[in-house]
């Protein structure tokens, strides 16, 4: 992971998405006082589809809507 200033960023923005295509994220910090203010990281790395789980319950419980099941848009809103 490489950390880069502000200006850097914005002075070398080619060379930038290279080293993101490459795979590496890159670090945006401010110049004076190094403060890290984002971090840039490939769209693959961004958008990894995973499978949510249930959580605590995963295995343990299940859900199913019966076909008779009618709730109109005011009963849903006063919940």
């Amino acid at each position: 992971m490489k950390t880069l200033t502000y200006m850097e960023v914005e002075n070398n923005f080619p060379r930038v998405l290279d080293i993101v295509k490459s795979g590496e994220d890159i670090v945006v910090s401010t110049e004076k006082k190094r403060e890290l203010l984002a971090v840039i990281i490939p769209y693959e790395k961004y958008w990894k589809k995973k499978q949510r789980p249930l959580g605590i319950l995963k295995g343990k419980a299940h859900y199913k809507i019966k076909d008779n099941f009618k709730i109109t848009d005011e009963e849903l809103l006063s919940l």
